[in-house]
């Protein structure tokens, strides 16, 4: 009878021991694109080994659930990036708040504006998260007013990336086996034409339908490459301006372009990157978050990209260097974080991406940390020389432009227009403008 009550007293303490461990385990909700590779790295803590956007930001939060000791469980949800702000919203509207959500910069200042995100500054000091170590474009991408709302994750940017197979059959590799690259326009059009010739394939690809983003960003690119270029008026009401000399210059050469047969058209955005791969064009059009997967393609023997990938900031064909870029960041939405142990435990996995800043850097975007962006693992990384000057000739949309999103679709839409079905550069340049100041005129 000692027994028995001895034994059933060792259960009721392991019982209560489980309660507890139970009621200690933390959930939080992480929202994000990136896309969705279970089926490579659903289980995989190996980050090293993890390759891409999407291998990366799975086997970090996979890590971060196995090797935190506070009992706390990031639970991704993944959303496509194309329906990623609208269902964030709706998300916001019905009070079904992810503990952290993805944000682009440029994206950023609406919900700020409309005070769905508070200052981070104490919450970041609060865990070791130092913002003077920001680099410059990253803190400009996250501050309003001198305080900071979300923690940078990377700066990307719009690039070249070359098959130099194909370069070199063309004739246009230097003896060092680096691409000539054009330093204007009349270059751009030789070389191509050259490449076309030899090969009897395009010298671009780039996403030319469902484009929600490709063609303002190269649009945008070469607009900030010209001197005196605006493309917004000052003041409290700005205007878009698709008239200047300067845009319509880049208009021009965009459909110059594509009137010459230089682009393979038709293609959404996996296949633009899948023609560059399959050796089919001389160079994709794409950003920073592709490099990773490019080298993965040429180490491999008996690919078309084998040994034979190089990647450069999108050349400057006019009066300087700019090039369109952005940034992703993370942000707490209000209401996200239910009690102090949902942001707390937050908090914690913003500086665990923080102290993995070189590991996302891997997928190509340039680190948000200094020390990072002077580390030698950072800058072991192939290829990162050529693309270090997107520090300094990065540029977005004015951070003070709001709905910045939705006016990059408008754009984009009207620049494909133009394209791809022929719409006049006159009445898409008013069209442009049209529907961009509606939703200028729609802020209040």
């Amino acid at each position: 009878m000692k027994m028995t009550s001895h034994l059933a007293a060792i259960g009721l303490l392991a019982c209560a021991a489980g309660s507890a461990l139970a009621q200690a385990r933390t959930e939080i909700t992480l929202a994000r694109f990136f896309g969705s590779c279970e089926a490579d790295y659903g289980k995989s803590i190996d980050v090293k080994a993890a390759r891409g956007e999407c291998g990366i930001i799975t086997t970090l939060v996979n890590k971060f659930n196995a090797t935190n000791k506070d009992n706390i469980v990031v639970k991704p949800q993944i959303v496509e990036w194309g329906p990623y702000y609208d269902q964030l919203t709706a998300r916001i509207v019905a009070r079904d708040v992810p503990t952290i959500a993805v944000m682009h910069e440029s994206s950023l200042g609406d919900f700020v504006h409309r005070k769905l995100i508070e200052p981070m500054d104490d919450s970041f000091k609060s865990v070791g998260i130092d913002t003077a170590q920001f680099s410059d474009q990253a803190r400009a991408g996250t501050s309003f007013s001198g305080k900071t709302y979300a923690l940078p994750f990377d700066t990307h940017a719009w690039l070249w990336h070359f098959n130099l197979n194909l370069m070199k059959k063309a004739g246009l590799t230097k003896p060092d086996g680096s691409p000539v690259i054009p330093g204007s326009p009349e270059e751009l059009f030789a070389q191509a034409r050259q490449f076309k010739q030899a090969t009897g394939k395009p010298y671009f690809a780039w996403q030319t339908v469902n484009s929600s983003a490709s063609y303002m960003r190269t649009f945008l690119t070469l607009l900030y490459q010209q001197n005196g270029a605006k493309l917004f008026t000052d003041g409290a009401k700005p205007r878009i301006d698709m008239k200047s000399p300067q845009a319509t210059k880049a208009l021009k050469l965009m459909n110059q372009i594509y009137s010459e047969g230089l682009v393979m058209t038709g293609l959404d955005y996996g296949p633009s990157n899948q023609a560059f791969v399959n050796g089919e064009v001389g160079v994709v059009v794409v950003g920073t978050w592709k490099i990773d997967d490019f080298v993965a393609q040429a180490e491999k023997a008996d690919t078309p990209l084998a040994k034979g990938y190089a990647v450069y900031p999108f050349p400057q064909l006019f009066d300087q260097k700019a090039v369109c870029a952005d940034g992703h960041s993370w942000v707490m939405l209000k209401g996200g974080a239910k009690d102090e142990a949902s942001r707390k435990a937050a908090l914690a996995f913003l500086k665990f991406i923080w102290d993995n800043d070189v590991e996302w850097a891997r997928t190509g975007h340039l680190p948000i940390s200094k020390l990072t962006l002077s580390s030698p693992g950072f800058k072991a990384l192939p290829m990162r020389s050529n693309i270090a000057e997107i520090s300094a000739s990065g540029r977005g949309i004015p951070l003070s432009i709001p709905r910045q999103r939705a006016i990059q679709i408008a754009v984009d839409q009207e620049i494909g227009n133009m394209l791809t079905s022929k719409k006049s550069l006159k009445d898409m340049q008013n069209a442009a403008e049209t529907r961009v100041n509606k939703l200028l005129d729609s802020v209040r």
